[in-house]
């Protein structure tokens, strides 16, 4: 049963093996290969009964499923029955042998069948293929490959059948005519070849251990005969290269005469190949193996062909290599085998060849050769042993070449040389330095020329490298070197050529002084007096601490010179053993502990002199620390080129002075040091300056006393001539010597103890340097400055400090403003600013205290010489530049902050801030951001330094509160979060100025941390939500007093030139008014006024809904208050007042109060007055009265607003009544005159509405149908002229019947309320009101709808009372109403059904509860298949739901790891991979619902059928997953027949990726054999 079913499952792939696509094909051999692992022997058979049965399949077809048996055969041939093997040997060898064909893809594939079975089955197989290689007969060229590749494949199972095998072939050499057929006996023959050989060289593990070398001799002499005379000849380049490399192998088995008699032939045959073939490799190696063969036999004619074979080899090594492919490199290692297989047996021969070819001047020759020397020293040391000291002498010459590949090939040569003893001999030095100059080589150098010169650069680096690797290697590899390289690599260590040399050379002297020390107690003591050339241990140890001040370069060199330091410590000086045994492992833990970058040099300089100090101290003998500071000031010179190490080793020189004893030999190094200094480099000054303030710690007499006397001497002593001992120094390098002799004095302060310094600052030190303030030359300026600043700051570091009177303190801080107002703002080029700053830091803290002016002019001046510096453009030092702002910057804080301790008040905080204020407002970003880090800093500072003795009040914290936070949203990331820390700052001084404690933390206040990251995003939408928030802490801390400063404050950064800062002005305004505005009833007034004139005062389109808002908020506190304050507005309303009024609309609780005021202060007054002063025979006119008209507009304003329509609806009666009335009573109304001037003046400029009383009233009414959802209404009006109508006094009666007829018409349900309304109005005081009234009901009688809302008895009522009323025309209106009475009267769907029926699903599976949950369950599982495959549905929203329905699904699987899972892969907005996703949901399905394995197959198996090509490529997927995962127990669950019929049809699909799956699938199905 299991044999049929791998049968078929095998036919039904096999079908598939001829689709047209590769990829199809070549997943049908993936599952070929996916049943033989599971089933090697029923694979096997199905595929050969395939085969057979298939005759007519193509060739590729039949390759392809022979490809694969090979596959299944590889990997199982020992599961392999012999019936079955003999099965599969005679299907190869048919498949294999069915066409004439030389090499086609179909016969290789059914070779490799039968040499996959010969691993196991060779008589078997060999039985088959001798059948088929009959004497006489030329055999099928697959047969000869089939026997090669089985005797490399299994040498012991065909080197027995090779004699017969030989016997049968050497006649079809004569027969083959073919140039490919001769090819393919060549390649046999290698191969018998060399198995022979193996089978030879392995006789202890051969079957048959009998077999001679004799017994193939003749046979291979034939074939060797038919192949070099005959077939070398050829023209074919492929069969000349066969056959080469068939004699290589060819020739260890000919008889040893018939070698030897061949050997004058044969060796010029081959090497004639050379200049035939471009591909040498076969040729190089079968010359080696000729070679290797003549050697073993001793042929004696080999040195007469010596000069060729040498000749011709030399010219392979030196011929340039166009390629790094392996077979060149292959090819030039057997070249070079060949010389070792010729240095074995003829030494002396091919060094007299070789050595001469050194003292060439070609490059190729010269690297050839020593690469060939290299070899030979390595491969036959024994012959080179005696030759050792030619081959040393020889060498000499290479070492003078500056050619980099030529130093690269001889550094490789002294290595190989260390290695066997060469360096030992006399003249091993002259390599070992040879070696030592090519580390000390520079890292990287700059090539003179483009082009070829950036190769030599790349070998130069390369000689470096490859000299470092052998100087480390031969010093801890070769023992033998121990005593050759000890001490004598410290010859190198002082010389200024080495170096870059010191840490390989460090390195290795650091391994062989510990090499030693194991090897005995005095072993590893350094013989300084034996060795002449030796340096002294002064010198040693100046040289590898001041290397160490740079501890990064040169690959390290600072760890590795200390640890040296460390190993020497003994021979050093006695003393120093436990000492520096404890000191260096501390030094270099604290190098471990960083990086180049994080290093401060400045702290790693403090510790290597104190390291120096703690070592003085220890030997604590003069002589010896005076023989040291003579020799580090012998060594300054050497230093020229290094600056820095220079000045690091003058603060050694000062530190061994300090600490030296004798006072004349630290007057005359001093003496020396001044008068041997350059004063022309501009680096030297520093270090000489740092040696005499370090002196000066310990010797400050002598120190000032050598300056003073400097200064006195001719150097600085002008004259139109000469200065004496200095006569080639002009004015410019007379003011350099200034500079330095400044900074020393500068350095001396800073140094010595200040007790001391103290007396001496005005007499001696600043004498001085008061002669030099005049000059011009920037670097003495700087000096100047520069030891200004360290004085001033000695001074203020002593303890008499306070009590010192500094009388030319003023004279000095000017003097630094003069400097400080002369740099250049478009560059900081220099640290004078900062060094000025610092200077004034100092100063100012001294007594006197500075004048008020002063104080002012120090501050404004120092705040525009750092904020307005223009920022530098990016460029490849804006790292240093970058630095210098910020130390510069730090001056600044550190100067202000001083001024500011002098006044730690508010008022002191408030002088400070009003200097920042305007940088703070500045349109310049960089000066914003500058002004904002200085504020957050000394805000900082005024509150680490705040003591409040008694509660007092914070009087101007509204005003810096509303300075700083709107600037949380200023365009600047950084600036915004600093606004925040200022803000933060500033609740803390309130929170303190109340009485808290310092170390106080306010819950409120320590929000505002956590809100700077809200800022750091550039969303507007996050960073205005995050400025509201500040807003929020800021209304829970800020007292009442300080509220209304706040919003005043706030309400001036409405015109910020920056808009996100005016927004978020705006946004906080809103949220202040909204959280503390109960507390603003009396203020209302004074900010709608502000927020009227703001709004005029400002262009900015987010101001006005910003201001909307406020002024909301501010009404739902006090509406009556903001009504009325507006409408104290001027008519007309200006726009910004009239958006004010549409404000008020948007919510409709606050709408209805706002119309109801409204109405209520329009019905107040009377509408209108008659003026009595007419001219005689005139008519009395009417004026309006101003406040009804004001709320008339108004109304108008709000009933213009979308959001009104609420509050509209619900006031709708009243108010259609309240302005139908309104506009009885202004029909022939004239304005007030001054608003009559402003109607006139406004006509030019064509007004949107006119302010005429009643046409006010009008739109007013217009507005309020349109608001009301009577808009037929309006449009019936409009359409019969009603509006005009109404505006007149003649027209007026027809334009309100028109209306209420409209009404009637369109707005029925309306019609009680108003009539209600109207109804109560009857009894008006104004005959015109009454009229309008009547006028409306009269008309309603006309109409049906009053019957039908039940109206008719009411209004005849109304009527009815009315007939009485003094006013005729009300009188004729109601006849009219009675005469009335008696005549009267598919969308497109949005939604696709596929995306919602999905969501639906999800959603009803996440709602599911209790007694639900089952039968959910049961829809769960059978909308998974569904659910799953859809994810690959090509519409994106499908998909979608289908991920969104999953995640709501898997929680009533109650499977944690499914849902995992799905949580993983199914997160909206991530990309899918559905294979990896799916295969993971099946192990889990399998794993905990093995039950559900037929159910799933079975839906699966309804979507093999879908119109969507993806969701078929998924169906046969999920089904192949489902059944790698499931146990074999469970396949009763699945129908197999139906299965692979299905999968089946599934092959034929139209599309490539349906067929692969599938096949895929067909594979996987073996699990269910």
């Amino acid at each position: 049963m299991a044999e049929s079913y791998i049968e078929k499952l095998s036919f039904t792939l096999l079908d598939a093996i001829t689709d047209k696509e590769p990829v199809v094909q070549e997943q049908v051999c993936s599952a070929l290969r996916f049943l033989g692992e599971a089933r090697p022997r029923e694979t096997l058979r199905a595929c050969d009964a395939y085969l057979r049965q298939h005759d007519k399949l193509a060739q590729p077809y039949r390759a392809l499923i022979l490809r694969a048996m090979e596959m299944v055969l590889s990997s199982h041939i020992h599961q392999l029955d012999k019936d079955t093997a003999s099965i599969l040997i005679l299907l190869a060898s048919s498949e294999m042998t069915r066409t004439k064909g030389l090499d086609c893809d179909w016969q290789r594939a059914a070779s490799s069948v039968l040499v996959a079975v010969g691993k196991r089955f060779i008589n078997q197989v060999m039985e088959e293929v001798l059948s088929r290689f009959q004497p006489g007969v030329l055999p099928h060229c697959s047969v000869l490959q089939t026997l090669a590749s089985l005797s490399v494949s299994n040498a012991f199972g065909m080197v027995p059948f090779l004699p017969s095998i030989l016997s049968t072939m050497l006649p079809m050499l004569g027969m083959a005519k073919q140039d490919a057929l001769r090819v393919v006996f060549c390649c046999a023959l290698q191969h018998f070849s060399e198995s022979t050989l193996e089978y030879l060289a392995n006789l202890d593990q051969a079957p048959d251990p009998t077999v001679r070398r004799d017994a193939f001799a003749a046979d291979i002499f034939s074939a060797y005969d038919i192949l070099f005379h005959h077939w070398l000849q050829s023209r074919d380049a492929k069969l000349r290269l066969a056959v080469v490399a068939a004699l290589g192998p060819m020739s260890h088995l000919l008889p040893s005469e018939k070698l030897e008699e061949q050997l004058p032939r044969l060796l010029p045959g081959v090497l004639s190949l050379y200049k035939k073939h471009a591909e040498t490799f076969h040729v190089s190696k079968s010359l080696g193996q000729i070679l290797e063969a003549a050697v073993s036999v001793g042929s004696r004619t080999l040195e007469a062909q010596l000069d060729a074979l040498l000749a011709t080899l030399h010219t392979q090594i030196c011929v340039p290599v166009e390629s790094s492919s392996p077979l060149v490199m292959s090819s030039q290692k057997e070249v070079l085998r060949c010389f070792t297989v010729l240095a074995c047996c003829l030494p002396d021969r091919l060094l007299a060849f070789l050595l001469p070819r050194l003292d060439t001047s070609s490059e190729r020759l010269r690297v050839g050769t020593l690469q060939i020397l290299r070899h030979l020293i390595n491969s036959a040391a024994a012959q080179m042993e005696v030759k050792k000291p030619f081959i040393l002498s020889a060498m000499r010459l290479p070492l003078l070449d500056t050619n980099n590949k030529v130093k690269r090939a001889v550094v490789q040569v002294i290595s190989a040389m260390a290695h066997h003893g060469y360096l030992e001999q006399p003249g091993g030095e002259v390599m070992i330095e040879y070696i030592v100059q090519q580390c000390a080589l520079p890292p990287e150098q700059e090539p003179e020329k483009p082009g070829p010169d950036g190769e030599d650069l790349a070998a130069a680096d390369s000689v470096r490298a490859v000299s470092v690797r052998t100087l480390y290697l031969v010093s801890t590899t070769v023992d033998r070197m121990s005593d050759v390289l000890w001490p004598y690599l410290m010859e190198f260590l002082v010389p200024a050529h080495f170096t870059e040399a010191l840490t390989p050379l460090c390195r290795s002297l650091v391994h062989l002084a510990l090499k030693r020390q194991e090897a005995g107690a005095d072993a590893f003591l350094v013989p300084f007096e034996a060795h002449a050339n030796l340096p002294s241990p002064y010198a040693v140890t100046t040289r590898l601490l001041v290397v160490s001040s740079h501890p990064y370069l040169g690959d390290g060199r600072g760890a590795a010179s200390l640890r040296l330091l460390r190993v020497m410590r003994h021979s050093i000086h006695p003393l120093l053993a436990q000492p520096w045994e404890t000191a260096v492992p501390l030094l270099l833990e604290h190098l471990e502990a960083h990086t180049e970058e994080t290093l401060s040099l400045q702290e790693w300089e403090e510790k290597l002199l104190a390291f120096l100090r703690d070592t003085l101290a220890v030997v604590s003998d003069d002589t010896w620390t005076c023989q040291l500071s003579l020799e580090m000031r012998k060594r300054l010179p050497s230093y020229n080129r290094v600056p820095q190490e220079k000045n690091f080793l003058y603060k050694c020189l000062g530190t061994a002075l300090a600490a030296a004893a004798s006072r004349e030999v630290v007057r005359k190094s001093l003496q020396e040091l001044l008068g041997a200094a350059s004063y022309q480099q501009q680096a030297e000054h520093e270090g000489l300056a740092c040696c005499f303030g370090i002196c000066a710690t310990a010797h400050l007499e002598d120190t000032l006393t050598q300056l003073e006397d400097f200064i006195r001497s001719d150097v600085l002593r002008k004259s139109s001539g000469i200065f004496s001992i200095f006569k080639d120094r002009g004015e410019q390098e007379l003011e350099k010597v200034k500079s330095a002799l400044i900074l020393c004095y500068g350095h001396v302060a800073a140094r010595a103890p200040h007790e001391l310094v103290l007396a001496k600052v005005e007499s001696e030190v600043l004498r001085n340097m008061f002669q030099c303030f005049s000059t011009k030359d920037p670097a003495l300026k700087l000096c100047l400055v520069q030891s200004l600043c360290m004085v001033s700051q000695a001074i203020c570091s002593s303890a008499q400090a306070s009590s010192f009177y500094f009388s030319r303190k003023a004279e000095l801080v000017a003097q630094m403003m003069e400097f400080i107002r002369a740099e250049p703002l478009d560059s900081l080029k220099t640290p004078l600013r900062k060094k000025a700053m610092l200077a004034c830091t100092h100063l100012v803290s001294l007594e006197p205290a500075l004048e008020e002016q002063a104080r002012a002019d120090v501050i404004r001046g120092c705040l525009y010489s750092v904020l307005a510096l223009v920022p530098e453009p990016d460029r490849e030092d804006g790292g240093s530049q970058e630095s210098l702002y910020q130390d510069t910057v730090r001056a600044l804080e550190d100067l202000l902050a001083g001024l500011l301790q002098r006044n730690m008040t508010p008022q002191g905080l408030q002088i400070m801030v009003e200097h920042l204020s305007p940088w703070i407002k500045s349109p310049k970003g960089h000066e914003r951001a500058r002004a904002l880090g200085l504020s957050t800093r000394l805000l900082r500072h005024f509150r680490q330094h705040l003591h409040v003795s008694a509660l007092v009040p914070f009087h101007n914290l509204g005003l810096l509160v509303g300075l700083f936070s709107p600037r949380c949203a200023d365009l600047c990331p950084a600036t915004r979060q600093q606004a925040v820390d200022c803000v933060y700052t500033l609740l803390y001084l309130q929170l303190g100025h109340e009485g808290f404690s310092r170390d106080y933390r306010d819950d409120v206040a320590e929000q505002l941390l956590g809100l700077k990251d809200g800022l750091v995003h550039p969303d507007p939408a996050t960073l205005f939500h995050t400025c509201h928030s500040v807003a929020q802490i800021i209304a829970k801390r800020l007292p009442p007093d300080q509220l209304i400063s706040l919003l005043l404050t706030m309400f001036e950064g409405l015109g910020d030139p920056d808009k996100n800062c005016s927004r978020a002005a705006t946004v906080m305004i809103n949220c202040l008014l909204k959280e503390r505005g109960p507390a603003l009833l009396e203020k209302v007034p004074e900010i709608v006024s502000v927020l009227r004139s703001k709004l005029q005062e400002t262009q900015g389109e987010h101001i006005l809904p910003a201001a909307q808002h406020g002024l909301y908020l501010l009404a739902s506190q006090h509406c009556a208050a903001v009504v009325s304050s507006l409408l104290g507005s001027p008519l007309p309303f200006d726009s910004h007042t009239c958006a004010l009024w549409r404000a008020l609309a948007v919510q409709p609780s606050l709408t209805t109060q706002v119309l109801e005021l409204l109405l209520e202060k329009m019905s107040r007054d009377v509408p209108f007055k008659e003026s009595r002063a007419f001219l005689l025979g005139s008519s009395p006119h009417r004026v309006a009265t101003l406040l009804p008209l004001v709320a008339t507009c108004a109304l108008y304003e709000v009933l213009s607003a979308p959001a009104s329509g609420t509050a509209v609806l619900e006031l709708y009666p009243q108010l259609l009544v309240a302005l139908l009335l309104r506009v009885s009573c202004t029909v022939g109304v004239q304005l007030p005159r001054n608003l009559q001037v402003k109607e006139r003046r406004g006509t030019g400029t064509a007004p949107a509405r006119s302010l005429e009383p009643c046409s006010s009233a009008v739109d007013a009414l217009q507005a309020l149908l349109l608001r009301g959802g009577s808009q037929d209404v309006a449009q019936c009006m409009q359409l019969e002229g009603g509006w005009e109508l109404l505006r007149t006094s003649a027209g007026h009666e027809e334009g309100v019947t028109r209306l209420a007829s409209a009404m009637a018409r369109c707005a029925g349900p309306r019609l009680p309320l108003v009539v209600k309304a109207l109804v109560c109005t009857q009894n008006s005081p104004y005959e015109m009101q009454r009229v309008t009234s009547t006028a409306f009901l009269a008309e309603l009688l006309s109409s049906n709808v009053v019957n039908d809302l039940m109206l008719l008895e009411s209004l005849l009522d109304n009527l009815a009372a009315r007939q009485k009323d003094s006013s005729t025309s009300v009188r004729r209106l109601v006849l009219r109403g009675l005469a009335n009475v008696a005549s009267g009267s598919p969308d497109k769907e949005k939604v696709e059904f596929r995306e919602a029926s999905i969501r639906l699903f999800g959603h009803l599976n996440k709602a599911c509860h209790g007694d639900c949950e089952e039968v959910f369950l049961e829809q769960v599982v059978g909308g998974l298949v569904p659910l799953l495959l859809h994810l690959q549905d090509p519409q994106a929203p499908v998909a979608s739901a289908c991920r969104f329905a999953l995640c709501m699904c898997v929680p009533n699987l109650e499977c944690e790891e499914l849902a995992a899972t799905f949580h993983k892969h199914l997160q909206e907005g991530r990309s899918l991979h559905f294979g990896e996703f799916l295969n993971s949901t099946c192990k889990h399905l399998m794993h905990h619902f093995p039950d559900l394995l037929g159910r799933l197959v079975s839906t699966n198996l309804f979507y093999f059928k879908s119109t969507l090509e993806e969701v078929r490529a998924a169906a046969p997927m999920f089904t192949g997953f489902l059944v790698l995962h499931a146990e074999p127990e469970q396949k009763p669950q699945v129908d197999l027949e139906q299965l692979i019929a299905a999968l089946q049809l599934l092959l034929r699909d139209p599309a490539p990726g349906v067929r692969e799956k599938s096949a895929e699938t067909l594979g996987r199905l073996v699990k269910f054999a």
